[in-house]
């Protein structure tokens, strides 16, 4: 079992984030994931940086801590040639600690560049598997070129190669990207405790790291770390379905704003009690993952990692599937 923390970079400015790694690393934490967004999911929360860059910088002032994008959607907003050089050359920064976590993506995201969205799953996942194969052919070497329904590479070479390419982590909400992952990835993405996800991932072959994201929220009591969850990050109780369809914030501010303090202590651990914090985490290790990452939606990082690094860490690394 690894631990994982989540930059959550629709909360934080680039520095403070480059901050939160370094310390995640001192806590303990295995590895660091950020999400790469262009807009927030809420105008509350405020903040987008560019992931890529604070990655690098968190590159340069880390040591052993593993870094991941959760994730980047190389299809539309990037294409997969800039992907895989950006890639590449984060796993040289970092010395082969990085792992390029990418998935179908967000209309929240992908729709700024004008070249829209694809209203259907089948095509993104079409897109997503030609981005995944060009990837792969750019990290061969030499110079490639590919001809495919929706994208297209001509005569490109990417010149900084590491010596073995980082590991993919391929994002899935149903079977068909599941089966993808297992197929042209290296590892399995998702934010639901859903066992079935693990089984088509393995039943097509995937025998590669399973990633999770755990919401929690800790703040000193209950209450302010209820609050805290459903002021920033009440998005996250909508589902897959409306998390990637809406385009902007203020969509989300109105999809979201029937979300109660009940629906976030239904889905969320808040407060300060170790206990719900692994009850919550528990059926993740249940459905079969084994890369945990704490999303943090509270007040205060610097108290979640110390809470981590004091009440959690152990607990958490002990876990085993119930049954």
């Amino acid at each position: 079992m690894q631990i994982g923390y989540k930059l959550a970079a629709e909360g934080y400015g680039p520095a403070e984030l480059v901050r939160q790694a370094v310390l995640a690393e001192r806590a303990g934490f295995d590895f660091v994931e950020i999400s790469d967004h262009f807009h927030p999911w809420l105008d509350d929360q405020g903040h987008s940086p560019f992931a890529w860059a604070v990655l690098g910088s968190i590159a340069a002032r880390t040591e052993r801590i593993g870094l991941a994008t959760g994730v980047t959607c190389p299809t539309i907003r990037y294409h997969p040639a800039i992907v895989a050089q950006a890639a590449a050359t984060l796993a040289l920064l970092s010395d082969g600690r990085f792992t390029l976590g990418i998935g179908s993506g967000e209309r929240l995201n992908e729709h700024v560049v004008g070249r829209g969205f694809p209203d259907s799953v089948r095509v993104r996942h079409e897109m997503l598997r030609e981005a995944l194969e060009i990837i792969r052919l750019l990290w061969q070497g030499g110079y490639r070129s590919y001809d495919g329904r929706h994208l297209r590479l001509e005569d490109a070479r990417v010149f900084d190669l590491p010596s073995s390419p980082p590991p993919i982590a391929v994002a899935a909400g149903g079977e068909d990207a599941a089966r993808l992952a297992a197929e042209l990835g290296d590892g399995l993405f998702a934010t639901e405790p859903r066992g079935d996800l693990v089984r088509h991932y393995t039943e097509a072959g995937g025998d590669g790291p399973r990633y999770a994201e755990v919401p929690m929220s800790w703040a000193p009591d209950e209450r302010t770390a209820v609050r805290a969850a459903l002021e920033t990050s009440r998005w996250a109780v909508t589902g897959w379905k409306v998390m990637s369809e809406l385009p902007n914030p203020v969509n989300f501010e109105a999809a979201s704003a029937t979300v109660r303090e009940e629906d976030i202590l239904g889905q969320f651990a808040c407060g300060t009690d170790p206990e719900r914090f692994v009850a919550v985490a528990q059926p993740f290790v249940d459905a079969g993952f084994d890369r945990l990452v704490m999303q943090n939606a509270g007040p205060d990082p610097d108290g979640f990692l110390d809470f981590y690094r004091g009440e959690l860490d152990g607990r958490l690394r002990e876990l085993t599937p119930r049954g």
